[in-house]
């Protein structure tokens, strides 16, 4: 038998996969339950809904996110390398983390409170790491930068700006060189100096 947090683990991981190939609002507890090779009761034990476990599948993807932010920019000393590391695994990571970036960017969820909160959490979290790197970049002597705020702030902005072409557009394009040419821009800006 396995105890609870295990078999909500499980369902977790199982509604990931179904609500990536179907999308939230395709998606049933039926083909949920199928999935798990359960009845649909045993997972109305855990989860009252089917938005209860898109909140639960949501918040599972924001931790790994955060995890794997969290260790890229620990890996790396210099404020410059960690700004690099942070925009690369985020970008990356929304790629693979379908249904959180869902969540936090379809405005067709917008009715569901918890998407509302996550997204926020996100946005602060985000821009209180690029305020950290810009500060201690800037008390280093790494970045010229006035003012740490608006700079993060510009970071973040070009960074959604890159989301839409990124993820919604049909056209394959070669997106490391456009990361690259963000970095540069960021780093380098666009004048002859």
């Amino acid at each position: 038998m396995v105890n609870k947090e295990e078999y909500k683990t499980k369902i977790i991981l199982t509604a990931i996969k179904i609500f990536s190939r179907y999308g939230f609002k395709k998606t049933t507890m039926e083909e949920i339950s199928k999935a798990l090779k359960k009845g649909k009761s045993s997972i109305y034990y855990y989860y009252k809904s089917k938005e209860e476990i898109f909140e639960a599948v949501v918040l599972y993807e924001a931790n790994q996110l955060r995890s794997q932010l969290t260790s890229a920019i620990k890996e790396v000393e210099d404020p410059a390398e960690k700004l690099t590391n942070y925009i690369f695994v985020r970008m990356r990571a929304f790629e693979k983390l379908s249904n959180y970036y869902n969540a936090v960017f379809d405005k067709n969820l917008d009715h569901y409170d918890f998407i509302e909160k996550i997204r926020m959490r996100f946005d602060r979290e985000e821009l209180a790491t690029f305020r950290l790197i810009i500060y201690v970049g800037r008390q280093r002597g790494t970045f010229r930068v006035d003012n740490s705020e608006y700079t993060a702030m510009a970071i973040q902005t070009m960074l959604k700006g890159f989301e839409v072409p990124m993820f919604w557009s049909k056209r394959d394009l070669d997106n490391e060189s456009r990361l690259d040419a963000i970095l540069k821009v960021i780093f380098y800006g666009i004048l002859n100096k």
